[in-house]
């Protein structure tokens, strides 16, 4: 009786050990399945990718910085023209204008 239990626990640990290779490869079988789904969906999607973003990000980040740039430079030359509006316009060659045009020599 001992010899015909020790072949039943053979056969059934045969058994388990065959079970466990077919679960194994059914699990590898759905993961492929699985990740060949996910990415069929995410092309679908049209995601970008990070290294896209990251790129598109910087970008982003260096055109705020020179629009800030911009920004503190108009304010400045508004400033200035501010400024100069209380004075008169220098002509090239360095004489005031006159709001009615230029000056003329005095008739006698």
């Amino acid at each position: 009786m001992t010899q015909t239990s020790n072949r039943i626990f053979d056969e059934f640990a045969r058994l388990m050990n065959d079970a466990a290779g077919v679960a194994s490869g059914v699990r590898r079988e759905f993961d492929t399945l699985f990740r060949t789904q996910a990415d069929r969906v995410l092309r679908d999607l049209d995601l970008v990718r990070r290294e896209e973003f990251e790129a598109v990000k910087e970008m982003a980040r260096l055109a705020r910085e020179q629009n800030e740039a911009l920004e503190a430079r108009i304010a400045a030359l508004e400033a200035k023209l501010a400024a100069n509006a209380g004075t008169p316009a220098t002509q090239s060659n360095g004489s005031s204008a006159s709001p009615g045009g230029p000056r003329q020599a005095p008739t006698t």
